[in-house]
C-alpha cells in the first residue's frame, strides 16, 4: 500500500524497536521522527496519540496507529505480500491466538519484570524481582523449545515482540547480579541468533548504550 508513512520514535524504547524491526523485515520505507519524550513531548505526538501520549505511533496516510503490537500486526497485514508473514496464517486461528498470548506475556511479565528490577531498593526486594523475572524467561524458553524462532523456522510475531527487550538483559544482569545465558541458555542463544539479522541489528541500541541510559535515568 503506497502513501506517506511516518514513525514517531524514541531510540531507547523497546516498543518502538518492535515497529522498526517489523518495517525493516517488510522492506518498507518510512520517515523517522525522533521524539525527546524525556524532556518534552511534541504536540504532534500528543495529537497523534491523545489517549496515551506515548511512542511508538505509526502514521499512515495521515491516520495514526498506536500501541506497538497493534502496529506490528497492522504492518504485517498491510504489507503482507512484500516478504514472509510475521503472524501465522488466518487459516490457523489457534496459532494466531497463541502468538498474541505470548506477545502479551512479554508486555505483562518481561517488561514489567525489568521495570521491577530497576525500581528495587532493598536486597530482599531485588532478589524476589530477579527470581520472578528469571522464572518468566524460563517459561518463554519452554515455549521456544528446540525451534530456531518462536515463529518456527522463520522470524515471527512473538520474536519481534520479545527481541527488543533482550538488549536490556545486560542491564538486568548488572542490576540483579545474574546471567541470562547461565539461567536460560536456549533463550540467550535465540537472542544472539535474532541479532544476526540485519533488520534487528540496525533497529536496536547496543546493550551497553541501554545500560548507560538506564543508569543516567536512575541518577
Amino acid at each position: 500500500m503506497e502513501g506517506e508513512l511516518i514513525l514517531l520514535d524514541f531510540r531507547f524504547s523497546p516498543f518502538a524497536a518492535r515497529v522498526r524491526i517489523a518495517l525493516a523485515e517488510k522492506g518498507v520505507q518510512y520517515k523517522l521522527m525522533e521524539e525527546d519524550i524525556l524532556v518534552k513531548k511534541s504536540q504532534f505526538l500528543i495529537d497523534s496519540n491523545p489517549v496515551h501520549k506515548k511512542v511508538p505511533v505509526l502514521i499512515h496516510n495521515g491516520k495514526p496507529i498506536c500501541e506497538s503490537l497493534v502496529i506490528v500486526e497492522y504492518i504485517d497485514e498491510v504489507w503482507g505480500g512484500s516478504r514472509h508473514p510475521l503472524m501465522p496464517p488466518r487459516e490457523d486461528p489457534l496459532r494466531r491466538a497463541n502468538a498474541r498470548f505470548w506477545a502479551d506475556f512479554v508486555d505483562k511479565k518481561v517488561y514489567e519484570g525489568q521495570m521491577n528490577i530497576g525500581r528495587c531498593k532493598g536486597e530482599a526486594e531485588r532478589e524476589k524481582a530477579k527470581e520472578d523475572y528469571i522464572s518468566n524467561l524460563k517459561l518463554l524458553e519452554g515455549e521456544l523449545g528446540d525451534a530456531p524462532f518462536f515463529g518456527g523456522d522463520a522470524l515471527g510475531f512473538v520474536d519481534v515482540a520479545l527481541v527488543p527487550f533482550t538488549n536490556v538483559f545486560y542491564t538486568m544482569e548488572k542490576l540483579g547480579g545474574f546471567s541470562v545465558e547461565s539461567e536460560c541458555p536456549a533463550l540467550a542463544a535465540w537472542a544472539e541468533r535474532c541479532k544476526r539479522r540485519e533488520s534487528i541489528a540496525k533497529s536496536m541500541a547496543e546493550p551497553v548504550e541501554v545500560y548507560e541510559f538506564v543508569v543516567a535515568l536512575k541518577k
